[in-house]
């Protein structure tokens, strides 16, 4: 697992298929295959909210 330093790596925009709204996505790490799991630090604007989503490997 590759951890890199906060703001080291590009923020994105959070999906629309998993938010609504305004929602900026900051990535912390991603395990290498054929692990299935990484994390990030995610940011919502006012009004803003997780969509409904699945996890078809199921959620740590």
């Amino acid at each position: 697992m590759d951890f890199k330093r906060s703001g080291s790596q590009p923020s994105g925009k959070g999906p629309a298929e998993w938010f609504t709204g305004a929602v900026r996505v900051d990535p912390l790490f991603q395990a290498s295959d054929p692990a299935r799991v990484g994390g990030a630090h995610v940011t919502f604007e006012p009004g803003a909210r997780t969509a409904w989503h699945t996890h078809p490997w199921g959620r740590p």
